[in-house]
């Protein structure tokens, strides 16, 4: 079976065992965790035993949200990816701080800076729990990271000491990211490469709504103005099911043509181990020169 995709195939720590009838089996380092997928509108046989052998569930209620069942799970804990190390810990809303489809990203990125041969700068935006920040710094590159959340950037923080990149050359930024990008428009700073993964919707530190599909377009052609002369990458996610490869791919074109380079754009995916099979995790879009 043939699927183009880009899929982040190079876990050890990290992996999806089954997915059944709107729910994912994972395993985190040494523990399994069962979490809603809204992806998975199969009913296949939950055969596998970490189904019933579970160390924390997340129940979607039915009203919106949901609520987690914990057995014998810590706190906090800790996977690896290569030499990065992220520390995990069960909040709001099903998540565990980390992403592990964006590991495809992030192999992709890390090649580009390692074999630039130059000093790259990145912007990170809407950077969460810093795991793109760090495979960046890591690969060499001075990072700017810009999170609306306190909160996130200091679990980024935890994310960058835990891999031993507490003195790598990383700027800590809490603002909303727009205001962040429009000042340093004004500033005049440029960047060699941009990488967004913005919410489907949101709200800034005063209350400010961002809608994923009025504001993103808006927001790419801002970040082109803090492009160098000479960019490596602009990398753009998306877990909105509105923004397909090719609605990416079709935004990208419009306002980063200019620069020359190559524009791809492609869902990504996580392999499923139980079945060969691959479970589809959003889309990305890449310019690269």
């Amino acid at each position: 079976m043939e699927i183009a995709m880009w899929i982040a195939d190079n876990w050890k720590d990290y992996e999806v065992i089954d997915c059944s009838k709107g729910e994912k089996l994972e395993r985190w380092g040494d523990y399994l965790l069962v979490r809603p997928d809204p992806q998975v509108i199969w009913d296949t046989p939950k055969t596998e035993r970490g189904w019933r052998k579970m160390n924390g569930h997340y129940h979607r209620s039915a009203k919106g949200g949901g609520e987690w069942e914990f057995f014998d799970l810590p706190q906090q804990w800790t996977i690896h990816y290569g030499k990065l190390t992220f520390n995990l810990k069960p909040f709001s809303f099903k998540h565990t701080g980390l992403f592990p489809e964006q590991a495809a990203n992030w192999d992709w990125f890390s090649e580009k800076i390692r074999s630039a041969g130059r000093p790259i700068k990145v912007l990170n935006l809407f950077a969460y729990t810093g795991g793109a920040t760090i495979a960046a710094a890591a690969a060499g590159a001075s990072v700017t990271h810009v999170d609306a959340s306190k909160g996130m950037v200091t679990w980024a923080k935890e994310n960058a000491v835990s891999s031993g990149l507490g003195d790598a050359p990383i700027r800590w930024i809490v603002d909303d990211c727009v205001k962040f990008v429009e000042r340093e428009i004004r500033r005049g700073n440029h960047y060699d490469a941009i990488i967004m993964d913005p919410p489907s919707y949101g709200r800034g530190p005063k209350g400010e709504i961002w809608k994923i599909e009025d504001a993103i377009y808006p927001l790419v052609q801002l970040c082109e103005q803090l492009l160098s002369d000479d960019p490596l990458f602009f990398l753009i996610n998306s877990y909105t099911t509105g923004l397909q490869p090719a609605v990416l791919s079709y935004m990208m074109n419009t306002v980063l043509k200019k620069h020359g380079g190559h524009i791809a754009a492609d869902e990504i995916g996580l392999p499923v181990s139980s079945n060969g099979l691959v479970l589809p995790c959003g889309a990305s879009g890449r310019f690269e020169r």
